[in-house]
């Protein structure tokens, strides 16, 4: 999978597996790229989309981590996440339609300025309440959803160490995280997996990346 732009310069980059075991590098190498390409193309901050690594057995979740945080910090890009669609075995997965569905919807968004919810949510912060840790989101859009049942792909723990497996329910615009092993929360994880299981969307259809709270 490789790189493609056009004249007016808007770029998509599907890359990154062959980075899955250095994911701290790649957090530096890959916004260090999208910054090279931009000086050398004399064009400005011109669009920058990407998709995030699908689930495989040899993809790790770190990987998936950096490419979130890359389009945290680096100004007009945006990530299609693919985190429901991944097959374990085959790190090119068949399912492009909606890959690219999710490109288009970040393209309006990014580049050309509509006002529509081009992501799924995404974790912002982490508070607690007694036994319970409460995570809030940004793109959450018209409100969030378990697809196919309830919420899966939830792990908590005491120490940000030892993570047990975790009920999450959802209220309002906030999700909350409980574990009967856990009586003082202090870190939550969600999909952090090579291959996750997980179904945290958004009502516009879209997925939540995979992430960590500390």
């Amino acid at each position: 999978m490789h790189p493609w732009n056009v004249r007016s310069h808007r770029n998509l980059w599907y890359q990154g597996e062959a980075n899955s075991g250095r994911a701290a590098e790649y957090e530096n190498l890959f916004p260090a790229l999208i910054k090279g390409w931009r000086k050398a193309w004399g064009q400005g901050d011109f669009p920058f989309l990407f998709v995030q690594i699908a689930p495989n057995d040899r993809m790790s979740p770190e990987i998936r981590e950096a490419q979130l945080h890359t389009w945290q910090k680096v100004p007009k890009t945006a990530m299609a996440v693919t985190v429901d669609i991944g097959e374990a075995t085959d790190i090119h997965p068949k399912k492009k339609e909606p890959v690219g569905a999710r490109l288009a919807l970040a393209a309006r968004a990014i580049a050309y300025g509509e006002k529509i919810e081009y992501s799924g949510p995404v974790f912002e912060k982490m508070t607690t309440k007694g036994n319970r840790a409460i995570l809030s989101f940004s793109h959450v859009g018209s409100g969030l959803m378990a697809k196919d049942g309830p919420l899966k792909g939830f792990t908590l723990s005491a120490d940000n160490k030892t993570f047990f497996p975790a009920d999450a329910e959802i209220k309002g615009d906030k999700v909350e995280v409980t574990s009967k092993e856990v009586s003082k929360p202090a870190a939550v994880r969600y999909g952090w997996d090579n291959v996750p299981d997980v179904n945290l969307f958004n009502k516009e259809g879209l997925p939540t990346t995979p992430f960590r709270t500390r």
